[in-house]
This record gives structure tokens, C-alpha cells and sequence, in this order.
């Protein structure tokens, strides 16, 4: 399993925001300058973060972006799939080798390897990483 770059930002950005968002919303320039990290990449995640309502966002000039929900109730699994898509899918090698019982093998323990990791990141909560 990788997790990508923007997933990474995507973490890094919401337990910014669950810190400091008890002042008021967050800047975007403020994540992007803590973490180094390009603005208008950091928007683009920021705004998958909104449509999976993880974020929410606020315009104008007391806006910026803060918590949707409690971070009790935020997993880092769909931190990362807001920005990714599903986190865990495993490559269907049975049929294409003919059920060759070493395939079928391969592909359940793919299956439950993917199965395993969605599970541990489902329960880990935002809240415990703070």
C-alpha cells in the first residue's frame, strides 16, 4: 500500500486545522507556509477535504477553512480517501492464471491485507493523533 503525496498533505492539513481552528478558521497560506507545501496544490486538496465533509470552508475575509465535524468523528482513512479514492483494492490474479491454487492464495492474501489496512485506518480517529 502507498499513500500518496497529496494524502500526506491532506493529513497534515486537517490536524492543522483540528489544532488551531478553535481561533477561528484556518488559513490555507498559513498550512501551506507551516508545511511547505504549494498553495495551489494545497487548495486542490483542501477542497476534496470540503466535498467529502471532512472541511468546511469560508469565505471572505474572516474565512479560511475549519473542521466539519468533531475530530472524533474524522477517520484517517477517509482523510486519505477523500483525496485518493479508495484506499485498498487488491489485483484479480486467479481467473487470469487459470485458478492455479498459488494465484487463488496470492489474491486472498492481497484481499486481506487491504481488507486489514481499511480496517486499522477506519478506527484510527483524527482526534487520536492530536
Amino acid at each position: 500500500m502507498a499513500i500518496s503525496r497529496s494524502a500526506g498533505y491532506a493529513m497534515m492539513a486537517a490536524g492543522h486545522v483540528a489544532l488551531y481552528d478553535k481561533d477561528g478558521p484556518v488559513l490555507a497560506s498559513a498550512i501551506s507556509k507551516e508545511y511547505d507545501i504549494p498553495l495551489e496544490y494545497l487548495l486542490k486538496i483542501l477542497q476534496q477535504l470540503v466535498r467529502a465533509n471532512v472541511m468546511r470552508s469560508k469565505r471572505g475575509p474572516r474565512g479560511g477553512f475549519t473542521l466539519a465535524r468533531r475530530p472524533e468523528e474524522i477517520t484517517i482513512l477517509e482523510i486519505i480517501e477523500a483525496v485518493n479514492g479508495p484506499l485498498c483494492g487488491y489485483i484479480e490474479v486467479a481467473a487470469q492464471a487459470n485458478n492455479a491454487p498459488y494465484s487463488v492464495k496470492m489474491e486472498q492474501a492481497c484481499k486481506t491485507a487491504g481488507e486489514k489496512c481499511v480496517e486499522v485506518l477506519g478506527k484510527a480517529k483524527l482526534a487520536d493523533m492530536l
